[in-house]
């Protein structure tokens, strides 16, 4: 049996325990999980539809060659003259009655609603329900690939150390991480470097401020290698640390440890994060963190399971997610220690080799 073959067995037994008779999928993560491929997403309408009992690629005409090769299950083709309103009758005629439509939540809203139209009969449900809970779970393959890509950025990460002197500009320095990234051949999706004050934007787009001597700098960084993202955030600092500044990191590296021990297989999500946030909130800092404790990565740098204080997600082997509590002081800095973990059955597997202190300019350490 092929990969394509697992997968889509995996998707109708969903499907039958669902109640869902049709999942239609757009170009991009969901279908990329099921054929391990994707063609690039455009407006003509391309969709991967699952039934029951069969497969197929709904792809325009002048793609269906490259399509045929790629994802090896019948095609559908529909010519730009004609438009692919034909082609969606003849996939009604193939599949029958309807009752539930599994919509994949990212596709374009163009490709949805013929959908909807054709299948009138049918509620419309989100795949984030069914493709996205499969996808939670990784095989091994996926877990080494992101073993791998850890290790990437980790190097990455070394680099922007390195490159750390006053008198360089944020950019500056996250060159020197995109170009580690470049040099193995990873495709760089972001290089967060934050000075100072700039260290209070949990999103900071970096800039042209000049490091300065007693800057706290973060940096959160991430790139596709192998098929599989990175995301990783450190502390570093030009010189002395800010005035009560490693008080601060003492409370973020406290609630880290508790989220890690928190998380265990049949915990639910949100006690992940309540772990966190207590060890925050009793520190006196709770309105300083803004944002939840984690999120899933897999194909996608953020994708289920969201670590947040409402999510009843209940935690199982096989999952991967950051854990990156935070805490930001307006006007002052900003630290936030974020580690990618694979759920195991005992407790959590860390894909970094960095320690998670505080790395002053010029430590080799």
């Amino acid at each position: 049996m092929s990969r394509t073959d697992d997968k889509l067995a995996a998707v109708r037994a969903a499907m039958t325990e669902q109640g869902a008779e049709l999942v239609a999928l757009g170009p991009g993560a969901h279908m990329h999980w099921v054929l391990g491929w994707h063609p690039h997403p455009d407006e003509r309408l391309t969709l991967l539809a699952i039934g029951r009992d069969s497969a197929h690629f709904i792809v325009p005409s002048v793609n269906a060659e490259q399509a045929g090769a790629n994802a090896g299950l019948p095609l559908i083709t529909w010519r730009d003259e004609d438009g692919p309103e034909e082609a969606l009758r003849t996939l009604a005629q193939k599949v029958g009655n309807v009752t539930q439509l599994v919509l994949d939540e990212t596709m374009r809203t163009d490709f949805s609603l013929p959908l909807i139209r054709t299948f009138d009969r049918a509620e419309p449900v989100f795949a984030d329900g069914l493709i996205g809970a499969l996808r939670m779970i990784k095989d091994e393959t996926e877990l080494a690939a992101l073993r791998s890509s850890a290790a990437v950025a980790d190097r990455a990460m070394e680099a922007g150390f390195s490159a750390i002197r006053p008198g360089l500009t944020e950019s500056q320095v996250a060159q020197a991480m995109r170009d580690s990234f470049a040099e193995e051949g990873a495709a760089v999706a972001f290089t967060l470097c934050a000075s100072g004050p700039n260290g209070a934007f949990p999103h900071h787009a970096t800039g042209d401020r000049v490091l300065e001597e007693g800057d706290a700098i973060v940096f959160d960084i991430g790139a596709g290698f192998g098929g599989y993202p990175s995301d990783i955030t450190r502390m570093a600092a030009v010189g002395s640390l800010p005035e009560g500044y490693q008080e601060v990191h003492d409370v973020v590296e406290r609630a880290w440890q508790a989220a890690a021990a928190a998380a265990r297989p049949g915990v639910r999500a949100h006690e992940v994060d309540d772990a966190a946030r207590k060890v925050i909130t009793d520190a006196g800092y709770g309105e300083y963190f803004v944002h939840r404790t984690g999120h899933g990565l897999g194909l996608e740098v953020h994708e289920p399971p969201y670590l947040t204080s409402s999510s009843q997600t209940v935690l199982q082997e096989g999952m991967v997610f950051s854990i990156e509590p935070g805490i930001y002081i307006p006007g002052r800095f900003g630290i936030r220690l974020e580690d990618i973990v694979i759920m195991g059955a005992e407790g959590v597997e860390v894909l970094s080799s960095l320690p998670r202190a505080v790395r002053l300019a010029g430590d080799g350490a």
